[in-house]
């Protein structure tokens, strides 16, 4: 299937409403507006319009109930959406209208997927002890960055080792717009850095001799992509009893969520993942509130 811009997408789609549908300038734009707007919420997680999926709705579901918009609003934007996803689908840039299902009599029952403990624990092993012991180096040093830190993956790529600053424990990180962010690290991700620099790093851009600073490489020693580190989840999760595909945002997902469980600020959690607006990273308190609601009713005995 072939790739896209979110622009590029947009564009055909608006040329499509007033070429061909006939319609006014000003439903056009009406109609881009509500796209733009979701867009906007796709690009605070690294999302693009042909990776969209059930949980990027409910994400946005979730938004517009943060936001107190009216009824015919949200079922004015959904209808734009669903839509615009119907004339991509038809048009082979997306395999299916992830909008098709979305019923507002009800409220959206996904919510961000997060890892529990113990399915961290898992993930972590399977990490450490893949079939080949020089990128098990780089595997773990991957997911001990996303879970610890909570960037995006695109941050994760583009990452070199002059952004980091392992005496004051601070990574700086480029978002999005060019925003610049520093974010704080523990020993952890000290030991799963230093420990995959000397054994995979250093050992594969020598071997092929690359002369660069980024911090994560493929077996080449070539920059490792924003794909890349999606295949290496995949492969990882194989390795375990989960039985739930793996996104790298879910490792931000649950970096967001334990922060908030463990009473950290909203605002400081806003400031740590990059986002532009609150009401993003307010999704995270709905998903807080409901672990907390599921773990009362299952352990209080009056419930």
């Amino acid at each position: 299937m072939k790739k896209y811009q979110d622009e590029e997408l947009i564009e055909w789609y608006m040329e499509y409403l007033i070429n061909e549908r006939q319609y006014s300038d000003n439903t056009a734009i009406a109609y881009q507006s509500d796209i733009n707007e979701f867009v906007k919420t796709l690009e605070e997680e690294d999302r693009t319009l042909q990776q969209t999926d059930d949980l990027d709705v409910s994400n946005y579901l979730t938004i517009l109930k943060k936001r107190d918009e009216s009824r015919n609003t949200v079922i004015r934007k959904i209808s734009s959406l669903r839509s615009f996803f119907h004339f991509l689908e038809r048009n082979d840039v997306v395999s299916q209208n992830p909008f098709d299902q979305v019923n507002l009599k009800k409220h959206p029952n996904h919510l961000p997927r997060f890892f529990y403990q113990k399915e961290l624990y898992e993930l972590f092993e399977a990490a450490k002890h893949g079939k080949n012991e020089m990128l098990s180096y780089r595997n773990y040093a991957i997911i001990e960055i996303l879970y610890d830190t909570g960037m995006r993956v695109s941050e994760c790529v583009n990452l070199q080792f002059s952004d980091i600053d392992f005496d004051n424990r601070i990574i700086k990180v480029i978002g999005k717009g060019n925003k610049q962010r520093y974010l704080p690290f523990g020993n952890y991700l000290i030991k799963a850095l230093k420990q995959y620099q000397t054994n995979c790093r250093d050992l594969l851009v020598n071997k092929y001799h690359k002369h660069h600073d980024y911090v994560f490489v493929n077996q080449y020693g070539d920059e490792l992509t924003s794909r890349g580190v999606e295949y290496i989840l995949d492969e990882i999760v194989k390795q375990t009893s989960l039985t739930t595909n793996i996104h790298p945002h879910m490792l931000r997902h649950t970096f967001a969520t334990e922060m908030l469980n463990n009473g950290a600020d909203l605002r400081t959690v806003q400031e740590l993942l990059g986002h532009s607006s609150l009401s993003t990273t307010q999704i995270y308190t709905h998903v807080s509130n409901e672990h907390l609601l599921r773990d009362y009713n299952k352990f209080f005995p009056r419930s």
